[in-house]
């Protein structure tokens, strides 16, 4: 019993070393730049994390604002679309993801047409997306969800809206460390559909750079009250996650968002 009680308090002990190097290599490894704030300026609130995989660090602006759960709103058409390709809900091939336009007369000329996940990623077509949650249904839908660890995993507010302002909710931080899972091949997901969504948000692609990215807005009451933009830059061998999110009275738009992030990665110099 003694040598038991000896072997005990021993490991305890570098339990208690290993927790206090984790503690000082977790601080080491963020950086706050408040200084960023003249992106954000006429906002009620806003943030942006950035994690450099290879030198192992997070940059944050307003850490508070970081580990706040929103609602993803579009951003999470990069879920659904994942959600879709592995249930075998959508073909590997674009052509095969065709939905068909309903008539329905929308504010935004792009939605007014057939799409293919392609084009309803790269105009961000909400129809789209709710016939595909529509199809996927509330129990694979929240499996899978369940299985990626997707922010609160709440999807109560309706298959075809919970994503939306609604009860899912997800954070800055999470957002950036989500994806860096899921670009490492660390959640269950295979990586041809990996690659088929990772195609589906290229925004810019050249021999150095290919920059990712997905826009999110939030609307109610006739106001856009919530911006978001997350993806991935991938230069010379080294991957930039980053989410940015921005709140306001009105005015707060995905697009807004990805303003605000291109000209601090370039601040940052990971664009140019």
């Amino acid at each position: 019993m003694v040598e038991l009680k000896k072997w005990l308090l021993i490991l305890l002990t570098v339990l208690l070393i290993d927790f206090s190097l984790m503690a000082r290599t977790s601080a080491a490894d963020l950086v706050v730049k408040e200084e960023l704030v003249k992106y954000f300026m006429g906002f009620t609130a806003g943030t942006f994390v950035m994690y450099d995989e290879a030198n192992s660090k997070y940059i944050v602006f307003n850490e508070p604002q970081s580990i706040k759960r929103l609602s993803p709103c579009s951003t999470f058409k990069i879920y659904n679309s994942i959600i879709g390709l592995e249930t075998g809900v959508l073909d590997q091939e674009d052509v095969y993801t065709l939905f068909k336009w309903n008539g329905k007369q929308y504010t935004f000329p792009a939605w007014n047409h057939d799409q293919t996940l392609a084009s309803a990623t790269r105009d961000s077509v909400v129809w789209y997306f709710q016939e595909l949650a529509s199809r996927i249904g509330i129990k694979r839908m929240q499996t899978n969800l369940d299985a990626i660890g997707y922010g609160n995993r709440d999807i109560s507010g309706g298959l075809t809206t919970f994503w939306l302002d609604s009860s899912l909710q997800i954070s800055a931080r999470e957002q950036v460390d989500l994806l860096r899972k899921l670009y490492a091949g660390e959640l269950p997901v295979s990586t041809q559909n990996v690659d088929i969504v990772k195609k589906n948000i290229t925004l810019l692609e050249n021999d150095d750079v290919r920059f990712m990215g997905k826009t999110g807005s939030g609307f109610q009451n006739d106001k856009w009250i919530l911006g978001w933009f997350v993806g991935c830059v991938e230069k010379q061998g080294n991957r930039y996650f980053f989410a940015t999110n921005i709140q306001a009275a009105d005015g707060a738009i995905g697009g807004k968002a990805r303003e605000i992030t291109k000209s601090i990665l370039k601040d940052l110099q990971v664009l140019q």
